[in-house]
């Protein structure tokens, strides 16, 4: 996956208008990206990527840069 399916797939995921996130789009900035947005991410990562999140990995992230460093050390995102 390129950066930009990866935006594509995170504004899929949080329900956001496609273009209106960035990598340095911060979690306050993104209206579903709450509670229930975190379980959605969780879930979307599982299904997705095969990718399980430590207690750890969920606090930490807190940006859209976050998901993508997260996606990269999984392989999942290219350069």
């Amino acid at each position: 996956m390129n950066s930009q399916e990866a935006l594509d797939w995170i504004s899929e995921t949080f329900e956001d208008p496609p273009g209106r996130i960035g990598v340095a789009t911060v979690r306050e900035e993104i209206p579903g990206w709450d509670s229930l947005g975190t379980l959605s991410l969780i879930a979307a990562l599982d299904e997705r990527f095969d990718i399980h999140l430590s207690e750890q990995d969920i606090e930490a992230l807190k940006s859209v840069r976050d998901i993508f460093e997260l996606l990269r050390r999984h392989d999942a995102l290219s350069a």
